[in-house]
């Protein structure tokens, strides 16, 4: 019985080692994943070819009486593919990241990442070229945010033309 005992033990000791070591490799990955997360202000740039890569997304709501229904990318995947959003799930200091985006006309609206982030907020917004059909007409284009389940349309950017994302200070 003794025998038996210590073999339980020294299985079990085998064991606990084991799962410390595995606990750690993944504190280590989240940590270096973390660290390899922009910490300062990043432009991205509204590069059309990067946008025909992304996966097209589609979202409607009115604005101003108007009814859109349009395809575009999701502003999270638009982040993630320019490098200014890590893909991995947001912690510490990136929930305090914030998207700036601001219209030719002078117009900002603002968006944190985690209420972007799929496995925070997972707010749906869409940058759009396209509504109705239809390229975007003049006053509205060439890019515009669509941001569905808002109460009022006043972050639905027209006329985009940067998007920054810095830390909230």
């Amino acid at each position: 019985m003794r025998r038996t005992d210590a073999r339980l033990l020294s299985l079990s000791l085998l064991l606990t080692v084991a799962f410390a070591a595995q606990a750690q490799h993944r504190h280590a990955d989240a940590e270096s994943k973390a660290a390899a997360a922009p910490t300062g202000p990043v432009e991205v740039k509204l590069d059309e070819a990067l946008i025909a890569r992304l996966p097209q997304v589609k979202a409607e709501g009115e604005a101003h009486g108007r009814k859109l229904s349009c395809e575009g990318v999701a502003l999270v995947e638009l982040l993630r593919a320019s490098g200014a959003m890590p893909a991995a799930p947001l912690r510490g200091a990136q929930l305090a990241r914030v998207a700036q985006v601001r219209a030719r006309d002078g117009y900002r609206a603002a968006f944190s990442l985690g209420e972007l982030d799929p496995s925070l907020g997972n707010r749906p917004v869409v940058l759009t070229r396209r509504c109705n059909g239809a390229d975007l007409p003049a006053e509205d284009g060439p890019w515009r945010l669509i941001v569905p389940g808002e109460s009022r349309p006043a972050r639905w950017v027209r006329q985009v033309e940067s998007i920054r994302v810095s830390g909230a200070d």
